[in-house]
């Protein structure tokens, strides 16, 4: 059975009124930039935590091809990326009881798991990542800016070698950002940092990349 509109209706309701909004610190309608995608999916994550089966399944269409793709460029496996693109929204739909919407989106949330997946595989398997020919999955279309520049001028190869090559935590927020296409608050909330922090990871993280690329390239 497909989820009742009339349901939704109510949900938006609710997650668009006054008493709603101030208690979680999200947008109402009469807020500047209120942005109607967010509150659709704000609605369809209470209906998730009510049960509503068909609801997460709009928030697993919605967020699945993002999460695929930040995995996908952590393991450089296809069929690995498959599998814990669904073991993430498994655990989702097992924790979503306990997601609330203090200083965190649900997709944000969803990456934050997904990056606590590749973690446990790499520790568990030992595994090193290899440069492989399948096709990589095309990101987002974002605004062009310095970053993004720096990134077009690197092949597929160059660019799994030289994210992977770059720490942690500035390799997760290129891959958050740019293949992934978190905002800067979306990307501060699944690191756990602050956005200050996350635009200081970026910034470091572009000039790593830069070098990476020769002469000839550009």
């Amino acid at each position: 059975m497909g989820l009742d509109d009339r349901q939704l209706a109510i949900a938006l309701t609710v997650a668009d009124s006054p008493a709603y909004a101030p208690a979680n610190g999200s947008p109402g309608p009469e807020d500047e930039g209120f942005d109607p995608e967010a509150s659709r999916l704000r609605a369809l994550v209470d209906l998730a935590k009510d049960g509503d089966a068909e609801a997460y399944g709009q928030l697993y269409d919605h967020y699945v091809s993002g999460v695929f793709r930040f995995i996908y460029y952590r393991v450089s496996s296809q069929q690995l990326a498959e599998d814990l693109t669904s073991e993430t929204f498994v655990r989702g739909l097992r924790a979503i009881q306990r997601f609330n919407w203090q200083g965190k989106d649900f997709g944000a949330w969803l990456t934050t798991i997904a990056r606590n997946l590749v973690a446990d595989h790499f520790k568990s398997s030992r595994a090193r990542l290899e440069i492989v020919s399948e096709t990589i999955p095309e990101g987002k279309t974002v605004v062009a800016s310095p970053e993004q520049e720096v990134l077009s001028l690197i092949s597929n190869e160059m660019l799994f070698e030289a994210v992977n090559a770059l720490p942690n935590e500035q390799r997760d927020c290129v891959l958050m950002r740019f293949i992934q296409g978190l905002s800067i608050a979306q990307t501060a909330a699944a690191l756990g940092r602050s956005e200050g922090a996350v635009k200081q990871l970026q910034l470091r993280a572009v000039r790593s990349l830069a070098k990476t690329v020769s002469e000839d390239v550009r």
